[in-house]
């Protein structure tokens, strides 16, 4: 028989993964778009493009960073598109070449480490990253994914404190509040991570992946009417239909979300862990 302990184990591997692909996607380095230069110009954010759209702008991109290697904008944003795409040993190869270019440029370093932290090289993100800090001038964005890299090695504890010191000099960054949300979804407290995400989704500056993350979080809980309403808010039909068909997997696999918010429950009523 499967036991809740199984099913949290489960979930949890899972989930990791693609939950914080989510994090790290919206905090590590400058916020920019594509940057200009002699990279082809877009007809829209990567952000915003669809499948199709990704494929062709890899295309034009990819084919300008070919031509110059050493291009330092052509390489950046060569790499974002792949990482947009999945690609991300691709990304993390075109990061290295640039950053053995430009081994002092600050927003190239953040860029590497978020490309080292898609590869999965955990370790070598949170280096690269500290490189790109300067203490006297420190960076949220920064701070933000030292955060995401922590919590993906499963140091709760120093991400969060992270998102701390990035919030005291960016206040109600969505993005920074976002991360957290992610980060007590990651230690299975739901209602937590609604609150975070709800506050992150009421900012400003909120964009479409906050609201995402939090459909995830109240689609876990059980409200999955709810979750569809919030996954299909300021989106193309296509990409809503994309973000929904994504949240019914989550939400679909074999009942071990309700079994353990059952068990979770039963522990608040008890007070047992």
């Amino acid at each position: 028989m499967t036991t809740v302990s199984q099913i949290r184990a489960k979930r949890l591997a899972w989930l990791a993964l693609p939950l914080l692909a989510l994090a790290l996607a919206g905090c590590a380095g400058p916020k920019k778009e594509l940057t200009t230069g002699s990279v082809p110009s877009l007809s829209k954010p990567v952000q915003e493009m669809n499948e199709q759209e990704l494929r062709q702008a890899a295309g034009s991109v990819g084919a300008a960073y070919e031509r110059n290697p050493k291009d330092r904008n052509a390489g950046l944003n060569y790499a974002n598109i792949l990482r947009m795409t999945g690609r991300n040993e691709q990304a993390l190869a075109v990061m290295q070449q640039v950053a053995i270019n430009s081994p002092n440029d600050r927003e190239v370093l953040a860029a590497y480490g978020k490309a080292q932290a898609a590869a999965g090289q955990l370790e070598q993100a949170l280096s690269t990253i500290a490189r790109a800090q300067t203490p006297d001038r420190p960076d949220w964005r920064l701070k933000s994914a030292e955060g995401a890299i922590l919590d993906q090695l499963g140091r709760s504890s120093e991400a969060r404190a992270r998102y701390r010191d990035a919030l005291d000099i960016q206040p109600n960054e969505p993005s920074v509040l976002s991360n957290i949300g992610m980060s007590y979804l990651l230690a299975k407290d739901l209602k937590t991570a609604e609150t975070y995400l709800r506050s992150a989704a009421e900012q400003p500056r909120a964009d479409s992946s906050v609201r995402q993350n939090l459909a995830l979080a109240v689609g876990l809980q059980g409200r999955f009417q709810e979750a569809e309403q919030i996954a299909r808010q300021e989106l193309s039909a296509e990409q809503a239909e994309a973000n929904v068909r994504y949240l019914r997997g989550v939400l679909s696999q074999q009942g071990s979300w309700q079994k353990l918010a059952k068990e979770d429950s039963r522990k608040e009523t008890t007070g047992t862990n």
